[in-house]
């Protein structure tokens, strides 16, 4: 099959990959500069298809599970926060001396091993992302489709 796929095929597969880390430069430029590249080449060019398919359903499932994330982290962070603020009395205005109130961190310690393991879980989705689109740029280049791990397919 390698012999069919023609060098202007692995190159915009190429691009379609690398375009992903254009989300460091453009707002939603993952999304953006591969999906015109793919539509614009997906009738004509099968492997490109495949791979514009590829890379778009994986930075789609990314977005998915850093929302997820996002979602379970954020309620945590304001809590914890607001657990915080009850720590020391530095709202008192009328002391000279910061009294600390030690009670209201009873649950601190849980939502810090939370925030731990989710602060872990977006650094795994972050090199995830990374290591994933280089191996499938690679991988373009040399004709073969690379299927991401923990991709959802959304675009079939």
């Amino acid at each position: 099959m390698e012999t069919s796929i023609s060098k202007h095929e692995k190159n915009v597969s190429t691009v379609i990959h690398l375009s992903t880390f254009s989300k460091y430069f453009i707002p939603f430029g993952n999304f953006i500069i591969p999906l015109l590249i793919w539509t614009s080449n997906k009738d004509r060019l099968s492997f490109v298809d495949e791979n514009g398919k590829e890379a778009i359903n994986f930075q789609i499932s990314i977005l998915l599970y850093s929302i997820a994330l996002g979602i379970i982290v954020i309620p945590i962070v304001l809590f914890t926060a607001w657990e915080f603020v009850g720590f020391a009395d530095l709202l008192e205005h009328n002391t000279h001396e910061i009294n600390f109130n030690f009670e209201h961190l009873s649950g601190l310690g849980v939502n810090t091993l939370v925030l731990i393991v989710a602060g872990m879980a977006g650094v795994g989705l972050l090199l995830m992302d990374l290591f994933c689109t280089i191996i499938a740029t690679l991988r373009a280049n040399d004709g073969i489709v690379y299927r991401y791990p923990l991709s959802i397919k959304f675009i079939k």
